[in-house]
């Protein structure tokens, strides 16, 4: 059994190609389903971000697995493989450091946010609910989850609540002197709108307005930060009124389009309008951001916040770092202990069979009226020779090919000197 990783993310592919890769909640077991029906695949959990879309899976044989997993991820999404780039393949030890780094924040495009934890999370309870997960893919979230409470208690990665949200609010900050002067629009009632909602309400916005497609969740964000909900279908007529628009759902098409921001400002007697866009695939059409008076910023803008927040924590990396190799040793200890334990029972399978065989033999011998001490003799030198024929063969191999050290691991398991 080995473990592998596939994917892309904010470091090596563009927001474009992340953005066709995409797994929305409303395919995620479709793809699973489709994942799992590859003869070679034992077990499947997808992670789909807006920074990152990543393939874990169990496979018995890893001969080819790369380019089975690229051609499925090409033929589920239609995509040429020769548009597909900045793919990254990893197997088991370098599998389980790569998700300890991802689910504690170290891969994150912002160090130490804590939203991926949930969503790797949530992607593994999505696995395992349908029966997708086998033992080894289990234990190695289980090493996973336990290695990221590790790092969230031992340094300080957690000390600020750094998350894409986080920084969305930061550029906020930067873009407007004053925010008791502006109207903010939150799109979406999800995770990221949450905390959104939740930082700008300790800034003393002037006013938050909060659009969702299920009403009933909007009405229950905006009592919490006092903000007024409209519907979903009637964004149109509001555009104008947000001096800053900020979306993040999981709809599969932009839900604002050039022409609704370009009627907005005329409304609005083209006072400038700033939109962040973190939505993958994004609500906000890009056009535009080529109308004069608009300006969009997505996923991908934030790094410059994010670049300042590694500055200040290359301690905490080391820290972290040195746990991801611990419990990634701790973990690769279990992993060969299990391949010892399969190798274990099968050996014991097998002299199982020869002992039944043997003790089959005998007592027919005895039934037929032979010699006890006779059948009893027979029995203990053909079962010794059929248990040392095995090892006997490898040690006299091994001794021919003049390979010691494989000599020496003979001796040391039969308990030679």
């Amino acid at each position: 059994m080995t473990l592998l990783v596939l994917g892309v993310n904010h470091k090596t592919a563009p927001f474009s190609l992340r953005e066709r890769l995409s797994f929305g909640p409303e395919i995620i077991q479709d793809a699973l389903d489709s994942l799992l029906s590859l003869s070679m695949i034992q077990s499947a959990i997808l992670l789909s971000t807006c920074n990152r879309i990543e393939i874990y899976v169990s496979v018995d044989q890893e001969d080819s697995s790369k380019e089975y997993l690229i051609k499925w991820l090409c033929q589920y999404h239609k995509l040429n493989k020769e548009e597909l780039h900045g793919i990254y393949y990893y197997r088991d030890r370098e599998t389980i450091s790569h998700l300890i780094r991802v689910a504690s924040g170290l891969d994150s495009m912002i160090l130490g946010e804590s939203q991926i934890f949930n969503q790797v999370k949530e992607a593994f309870a999505t696995s395992q609910k349908n029966n997708l997960v086998n033992s080894e893919i289990h234990q190695m979230f289980q090493k996973t989850f336990h290695a990221v409470k590790r790092i969230r208690s031992e340094t300080d990665i957690g000390s600020n609540p750094v998350s894409v949200a986080f920084a969305a609010c930061t550029l906020t900050r930067q873009i407007f002197k004053s925010l008791s002067e502006i109207t903010v629009l939150l799109i979406g009632a999800g995770k990221t709108i949450n905390l959104i909602a939740y930082y700008l309400s300790k800034y003393k916005i002037k006013k938050i307005i909060i659009s969702n497609r299920t009403k009933s969740r909007a009405k229950l964000l905006a009592s919490q930060v006092n903000a007024e909900v409209i519907d979903q279908s009637k964004l149109i007529n509001h555009l104008y009124k947000a001096d800053l628009i900020i979306s993040s759902t999981s709809s599969r098409f932009p839900l604002i389009t050039k022409v609704m921001i370009e009627q907005a400002i005329k409304m609005r007697c083209n006072k400038e309008m700033f939109i962040i866009d973190i939505a993958v695939p994004p609500d906000i059409e890009l056009k535009a951001n080529n109308l004069p008076h608009a300006y969009l910023y997505r996923v991908d803008d934030l790094k410059e916040i994010i670049d300042n927040n590694l500055l200040s924590r290359k301690v905490t990396i080391t820290k972290a770092e040195n746990i991801v190799i611990q419990e990634s040793n701790k973990f690769m200890l279990w992993l060969k202990s299990q391949k010892a334990s399969y190798s274990i029972r099968k050996y014991r399978e097998q002299v199982e069979d020869i002992r039944v065989e043997m003790e089959k033999k005998a007592l027919h011998a005895l039934q037929q009226g032979a010699d006890p001490q006779k059948v009893m003799q027979k029995l203990i030198y053909k079962l010794t020779n059929r248990l040392i024929h095995a090892p006997t063969k490898s040690l006299q191999q091994a001794a021919r090919n003049g390979d010691k050290k494989r000599l020496k691991i003979l001796c040391d398991s039969l308990g030679l000197n």
